[in-house]
């Protein structure tokens, strides 16, 4: 049995070494390329993972392009009148009524149109690129959590559990365990159902173990079923020792999660992140129930993740713990714009990310994309923000990570994002805006050949203007460069592209802007 497989059905699990430029990174010793201000925190993090691909534009709605929704998937968009408004231009979808309370209160908030350059649509490899943190064109065998908890456990797996580390430094909610946190030499997560029906591993006697490739292994799958019997010790004397002080809905999955995430915190368990997850959002068919679009098997998974969020948040509110946990939902992709014909829609590109949490910055980041009736079949919503630039920005301001340390850890052209925001309640009327005036558009637009973009911003900033094709595809990108402040001009030369739906996506430090431009 080979190392990976086995250790996936205990809980933990091993991979290739990783290179980081050119070097070995567990060679490397923590203090000579990281700098943490505070590894030893209290502070968690919940990801929760919607497979199959979720329809953001059934999420969270853009109120000021709804006709041209109803153009292009009129036979499954919620009535304009049934929309929840979160604000003018942005709406939720009505099954999300505790999430719109959460946001009125200032703990959810909402990223539009997360994803990143040459988005692939297939489930396997895009949730691949999103667990590990890397391009579409990069195949790493660790994950972004991983590469990070290597950085404060270099040793890991042994020798831990040590008396200073008792605990699981993550745990995957399910019975797969999650490869975000794949390190170089093993899974830094061990999979959980119950915490009160943990099973322990036959353990073997001691015998001698040769010095062999065999004798290696046996000494590693040794050494996984020891630490997975004692990390399982700790989690049920957490959860005995726990409490929730709300009810759940055990009906709902995602709730049950939720709801032992809350009890080890309550119960002192120091697990830093749990992978949580929730299916049913490969939605090709009967998504909403024809002729009534507010109801449909989408419409009770937005219900579910609504509901169990808003359950846990007020669980942490009432134990006093709310600071201590931030948690966002991440998906393989969007889908198309348009929808089938089977009241349903395909495979897409970027989506809307939700964050909860006191702590997070209660606003909604970005722009609604531009909806037109002339979409291409195979159209899906233009990215915005890099996933990647929101992965990090966690790291920077969730884990206090120097972000000199992030841009290897993650990717060199990472840029900040304002997620992390406050760690107080606070009401709709003092969010922070987040999203400056960033004046942007092309000229002429549709084109021939030739357009110009044009920009102006107020400071010295570095700009990347890229331009990408319907299907999210990164064609060129014509600058990536310190600008002063002030109008600039950039021609481009789209003669050699066939007609159609293009886009080119501004950024400007933690801004960024996305529009559309047409080739006849």
């Amino acid at each position: 049995m080979q190392r990976r497989n086995f250790i996936k059905s205990a809980g933990v699990a091993a991979a290739a070494p990783m290179f980081l430029n050119g070097l070995q990174m567990s060679t490397l010793q923590q203090s000579s390329i990281f700098n943490f201000i505070n590894p030893e925190s209290d502070r968690v993090l919940i990801l929760v993972q919607l497979n199959g691909g979720n329809d953001g534009l059934n999420m969270v709605i853009p109120r000021d392009q709804y006709d041209g929704l109803a153009a292009v998937r009129g036979n499954i968009m919620v009535p304009e009148g049934e929309v929840i408004r979160l604000t003018d231009k942005v709406g939720l979808h009505p099954s999300m009524k505790n999430l719109e309370v959460m946001y009125n209160e200032g703990r959810a908030g909402f990223i539009q149109s997360v994803g990143y350059p040459n988005h692939n649509r297939s489930h396997f490899r895009s949730i691949d690129i999103w667990t590990s943190g890397s391009s579409s064109r990069e195949n790493i065998n660790t994950g972004w959590m991983g590469r990070y908890l290597d950085t404060l456990y270099p040793d890991y797996p042994e020798p831990y559990p040590t008396a200073e580390h008792p605990h699981p430094f993550a745990i995957t909610m399910g019975s797969i365990v999650s490869e975000t946190c794949q390190g170089i030499v093993a899974n830094y997560s061990m999979t959980l159902e119950d915490p009160f029906n943990i099973y322990p591993l036959f353990e073997e006697d001691e015998n001698a173990l040769t010095n062999t490739p065999y004798g290696d292994e046996l000494k590693f799958l040794r050494l996984a079923i020891e630490q997975t019997n004692d990390y399982s010790d700790e989690i049920t004397a957490a959860a005995m020792r726990g409490r929730n002080r709300v009810e759940y809905n055990m009906q709902n999955r995602l709730a049950r999660q939720l709801k032992n995430v809350a009890l080890l915190m309550s119960g002192g368990l120091q697990t830093k992140v749990y992978i949580l997850s929730i299916g049913g959002f490969d939605t090709h068919a009967n998504q909403v129930q024809q002729g009534q679009t507010v109801i449909g098997s989408h419409a009770t998974l937005l219900e579910k993740i609504s509901n169990a969020i808003a359950t846990f948040q007020n669980d942490l509110k009432a134990q006093g713990m709310e600071h201590r946990a931030i948690g966002m939902t991440f998906s393989e992709f969007g889908r198309k714009i348009k929808s089938n014909k089977s009241f349903g829609t395909d495979h897409g590109s970027a989506a809307p990310m939700i964050l909860f949490g006191s702590c997070i910055n209660p606003t909604v980041l970005g722009e609604n994309p531009e909806i037109h009736p002339d979409v291409s079949p195979g159209e899906g919503l233009p990215m915005q923000y890099d996933f990647r630039d929101v992965y990090s920005s966690i790291l920077v301001d969730w884990f206090e990570v120097e972000e000199a340390q992030v841009r290897t850890l993650m990717y060199p052209e990472f840029q900040k994002l304002p997620i992390i925001q406050v760690c107080e309640v606070i009401s709709s009327e003092d969010k922070p805006i987040v999203n400056e005036a960033i004046e942007v558009n092309n000229f002429p637009n549709p084109f021939q050949t030739v357009t110009t973009i044009a920009f102006r911003m107020e400071r010295e900033s570095r700009v990347r203007l890229s331009i990408f094709d319907a299907l999210g595809r990164e064609l060129q990108v014509l600058f990536d460069k310190k600008l002063p402040g002030g109008a600039h001009q950039m021609p481009f030369d789209g003669s050699r592209l066939a007609a159609g739906n293009y886009f080119y996506r501004l950024q400007l430090g933690g801004q960024v802007r996305t529009r559309r431009m047409v080739k006849i």
